[in-house]
């Protein structure tokens, strides 16, 4: 049963006309769930064409945007981007990484008995880590493509298929294709290859295949031509693929959520590049590669890689803390927004955005999550390092001063905004954790005093009414209400949560893709509506964080454009950056589930369980440099939480609705 607050707040916004027109009724899924953790588009089925949309895919050292378009009759038009991080040009600056669009040109040029092979009408299209098409081109030929991105050359696949559906053979011929460019980069020429492994002819008979391969390859000019095996690279995608399925399993009654879930994990575990400067997560969206971030790379994706313990994840993420650690100076002078070209440069036009807030709180996240103690004792300093940052940048209020936030400008943010403020505090939470977890006990009971003082500071210079909601202003002067508002809930500050969830699901705020970054505006940042929707969970309002997780899941997983979280609209136009895909997983990780990390071997969970369900799990959590499940189940009005860590007897506790329980793990 949910509480009589959830219940006045249900009432509340489900009275409001953009809930109940944008929730409760969900436009009608474009996509369906398929066999395999896959999603279809049944494109012969579907009336409301023509529709469009794209998709990222990538690999160490590659990354495409598939297009992909299909018209009123039915027919297929595609063209992708291929960018290449390690192939440079100048400037070498943040979006310094070759990238080469390709279309038509690019399309095999295919006869049948001498006449072209026509438009291919697509019957279906299938994502699962790969993207499938398969449609039919006249009355004979059946299509099949595969698209997918090697998992650790610079290349990229697009593997066809044609079955000769007729009663009698037909001549198949594929005219040659040999596309070549050339860019001058900072190592070299860079060449820029596509060309397929074809016959020039062959003889198809009745019910007869035929396979080919068109790759899309970048090399520096000494280097030698790349010979590829594409069913081996497949292979290889493939596995890679279930290799991070199987891993942080989400089990739960909700089918939608989890193949969610699923997803999500692929798209933040394959953006890992292998750079001249080690492993880094590349946002991506064909502007963001061979760079690290302090808000995506440190703090969002960085404390999630150690539950799912993808091993490029969790060695990109060392590697990103590590590259800030020269900038960590005895002058205390501000870190870089960004390292970027491969982490030979910087750029630092943003000023100070609280970068040295994200890092305290995802490097400290990140090495209690890990559990790895010689870790954790190398990163101790640069957390230390950034938190008195922080507390030489504390304003006479008692907050946190930085001339941006993580918008860069793009929207106000004063002179002190709720972001670093309570990024701060999360940082100080979390970085005494650690300091006892390393025998630290002194500098521990310094951080907890500090957070103490800071979280008073917050509600006492950003606590308002803004709007009619009492909730927070973002900065000083603030009237309007923002989509951070919710950070305080995320860290565990629930003074206001009642105003806040309430103002986050206004119509004011709330839209049909997520939050509104500021209220009145149309522009809207994933980022925000992901930690939104885990604090809603972390403050204990299950009902109505599970309504909007699920219209927002249903939107991004079955909508107009699949299937990921996405970063931003107007702007870069809902590209599929990876770190808020990491953002999504958080919000059962941290949120459903309420796990969070205490020390090096231990975390305190408080599973918010939903009404109807009798049981949620999460299985295979890497976590703590361990390997267990973590399953919660009803228990009549309580929940029974029980722990299966590998090669060890499971850990049972009984703990009231909303109660946590703190669990030690075994050696």
């Amino acid at each position: 049963m949910i509480s009589m607050r959830s219940a006045f707040l249900l009432a509340m916004l489900a009275a409001t006309p953009l809930f109940a027109a944008e929730t409760d009724t969900p436009p009608s899924d474009r996509w369906a769930l398929g066999d395999r953790r896959s999603i279809v588009w049944k494109v012969a089925a579907d009336a409301n064409l023509p529709h469009k949309d794209f998709i990222e895919q990538s690999g160490r050292l590659v990354s495409q945007v598939f297009n992909y378009e299909v018209d009123t009759n039915g027919a297929l038009t595609v063209s992708r981007s291929i960018v290449w991080p390690t192939l440079r040009k100048f400037p070498n600056d943040t979006h310094g990484s070759i990238i080469h669009k390709y279309a038509a040109e690019a399309e095999p040029v295919i006869t049948v008995d001498g006449q072209s092979l026509g438009p291919v009408k697509v019957q279906s299209i299938t994502l699962d880590g790969t993207l499938t098409i398969r449609g039919q081109a006249g009355p004979k030929i059946q299509v099949e493509r595969i698209v997918f991105p090697t998992t650790e050359r610079r290349a990229t696949i697009d593997r066809w298929k044609l079955r000769n559906t007729g009663a009698t053979p037909v001549t198949v011929a594929i005219d040659a294709l040999t596309l070549s460019a050339t860019e001058r980069g900072p190592f070299g020429v860079c060449l820029l290859e596509v060309g397929h492994d074809a016959p020039a002819s062959v003889r198809l008979g009745a019910g007869k295949e035929l396979s080919f391969n068109v790759t899309f390859s970048g090399r520096i000019a000494n280097e030698p031509v790349l010979r590829l095996n594409a069913a081996e690279e497949e292979g290889k995608r493939r596995a890679f693929v279930a290799s991070v399925q199987n891993a942080l399993r989400l089990e739960t009654p909700d089918p939608v959520l989890n193949r969610t879930f699923d997803f999500a994990k692929v798209r933040v575990a394959e953006s890992i590049y292998a750079t001249r400067g080690g492993l880094m997560l590349g946002p991506g969206g064909l502007s963001y590669y061979a760079a690290a971030w302090c808000n995506d790379n440190v703090e969002y994706a960085g404390p999630f890689f150690p539950f799912l313990g993808d091993t490029g994840g969790n060695d990109a993420s060392l590697n990103t803390y590590r590259i800030y650690q020269p900038f960590m100076g005895p002058n205390y002078y501000r870190i870089p927004s960004s390292i970027v070209a491969e982490g030979v440069d910087i750029w630092e036009g943003a000023g100070d955005r609280g970068d040295a807030a994200m890092y305290a709180y995802g490097a400290a996240r990140f090495c209690l999550a890990r559990g790895d103690k010689e870790i954790a004792e190398e990163l101790w300093p640069a957390i230390g390092w950034c938190l008195e940052y922080c507390r030489r940048q504390t304003t006479p209020d008692g907050v946190i001063a930085s001339d941006k936030d993580e918008l860069e400008g793009r929207f106000p943010a004063g002179k002190a905004n709720l972001s670093t403020a309570c990024l701060t505090y999360g940082g100080l939470r979390s970085a005494a954790d650690l300091g006892r977890a390393l025998g630290r006990e002194d500098e521990a009971k310094v951080y907890d005093a500090r957070a103490g003082e800071l979280s008073k500071a917050i509600e006492r210079f950003f606590g308002a009414k803004v709007e009619g909601f009492e909730t927070y202003r973002y900065y000083d002067g603030n009237d309007v209400l923002r989509s951070w508002i919710c950070l305080p809930l995320c860290m565990g500050l629930m003074e206001r949560r009642d105003g806040t969830i309430a103002a986050l699901f206004s119509p004011r705020l709330w839209t049909p893709d997520g939050l509104a970054t500021q209220a009145g505006d149309l522009t809207f940042w994933d980022r925000s509506t992901l930690y939104g929707l885990r604090g809603v969970f972390q403050a204990g309002e299950t009902a109505i964080a599970m309504r909007y997780l699920t219209a927002y899941s249903q939107r991004r997983l079955l909508g107009d454009h699949v299937p990921y979280a996405v970063e931003a609209y107007p702007e870069g136009g809902q590209r599929h950056l990876a770190a808020e895909s990491g953002l999504y997983a958080r919000i059962y990780t941290e949120g459903l589930f309420g796990i969070l990390p205490t020390g090096l071997d231990r975390f305190r969970c408080t599973p918010r369980l939903p009404d109807g369900w009798d049981h949620m799990a999460l299985r295979s959590v890497r976590a703590f440099g361990r390997d267990f499940d973590v399953v919660v189940e009803r228990a009549g009005k309580d929940r029974k939480v029980i722990i299966y860590p590998a090669h060890h007897r499971a850990i049972k506790r009984i703990i009231p609705a909303g109660g946590s329980v703190e669990i030690v793990l075994p050696k």
